[in-house]
């Protein structure tokens, strides 16, 4: 059941990222490796990620009484597949539990969110605060491989909290069965404000071999395209590469059989109508619409009149009004 000793080296995967990549990005992502679209299904095929993320959920929020809400972000699809849950807390039992309903749910794997800088979360202990308690990110792991009934079970994380503690920490997390880890290259304070400390994976790799550890070494900060992705995996002997922040550059990063520069305007409205329409078909009013003024830029860029166009978009009032906005722009 463990996909990932299956997949194809180097591996690529998109970044989870809270309020951008739930399922109707990720099938956008996934319409632009195909050769062909069907209208809602969004075939997969070449050039798409490895792997899929969820957005990061938290344990309690799934085991309260209101849970339904928060279940919007576990929402996949089966062309999102291998799709991976992302999960955070400090409850070890929680994280059991959770395990539990996640393999029940039919995803492919588990991540657990041991590297958001966020403050709130932060202070309640959880996500990158665990980097400053081994002790309970060892029992939260395997606590979560317990309930997780064979399905994989990876950790995101950064390279330490207030400064470099990539040795430590790694080991820590090397010492448990995990499948992958997953190194943001920054440290908690560094936030995104540092360029990403690539060096430092270096360790990790001798560390995993000289553990014996079957885990894969996942690279994550800074990479803007593919070929820079294959670049880091040669130069530092990593298995894959997370892109996040890159894709808002280019949705069809993961494709390298597309040339950006190649793309025309005209591609990249009828793209953005796509991911409207899809937006408008899986949430109705369940989600506002303002979500998807953060994708206007992606796609509404590098080409002339962009920049007046863009506001004219941002302007809109409704996700009707934004439809046929984006609609008029090329209908001259």
């Amino acid at each position: 059941m463990n996909f990932w000793g299956k997949l194809q080296k180097p591996i690529f995967i998109l970044a989870p990222m809270e309020g951008v990549t739930d399922t109707v990005f990720r099938q956008i992502v996934v319409s632009v490796a195909c050769p062909q679209r069907q209208q809602a299904g969004l075939r997969s095929g070449r050039g798409k990620p490895h792997v899929f993320f969820t957005e990061f959920v938290p344990v309690d929020a799934l085991l309260s009484s209101g849970h339904e809400k928060i279940l919007r972000s576990l929402k996949f699809t089966e062309v999102e597949r291998p799709i991976v849950a992302q999960i955070w807390g400090t409850d070890p039992e929680k994280f059991y539990q959770v395990a539990q309903m996640l393999q029940k749910m039919k995803f492919d794997g588990i991540d657990i969110n041991m590297g958001c800088p966020d403050r709130n979360t932060i202070k309640k202990g959880a996500c990158a605060a665990l980097i400053k308690n081994p002790e309970l990110a060892t029992e939260i792991i395997e606590a979560t491989i317990r309930g997780a009934n064979n399905l994989p079970v990876s950790v995101k994380t950064r390279i330490g909290f207030g400064s470099l503690d990539t040795e430590n920490w790694v080991t820590t997390l090397l010492q448990t069965p995990i499948s992958a880890l997953i190194l943001h290259l920054r440290t908690t304070r560094e936030m995104s404000k540092v360029p990403a400390h690539w060096e430092e994976i270096s360790k990790a790799v001798e560390i995993r071999n000289k553990l014996k550890s079957k885990a894969l070494i996942i690279g994550n900060g800074d990479v803007k395209s593919r070929k820079e992705a294959s670049d880091k995996c040669k130069k530092y002997g990593i298995d894959g590469v997370m892109i996040g922040r890159g894709i808002f550059n280019n949705i069809w990063l993961f494709n390298d059989a597309v040339d950006i520069e190649k793309v025309t305007p005209q591609q990249r409205v009828d793209l953005l109508i796509n991911h409207l329409n899809l937006f408008k078909k899986t949430w109705g009013d369940s989600k506002h619409f303002e979500l998807m003024k953060k994708f206007v830029k992606c796609y509404i860029n590098n080409y002339s009149n962009a920049s007046e166009n863009r506001e004219r978009l941002m302007k809109t009032k409704s996700l009707d009004e934004l439809i046929r906005a984006t609609l008029l722009l090329f209908a001259a």
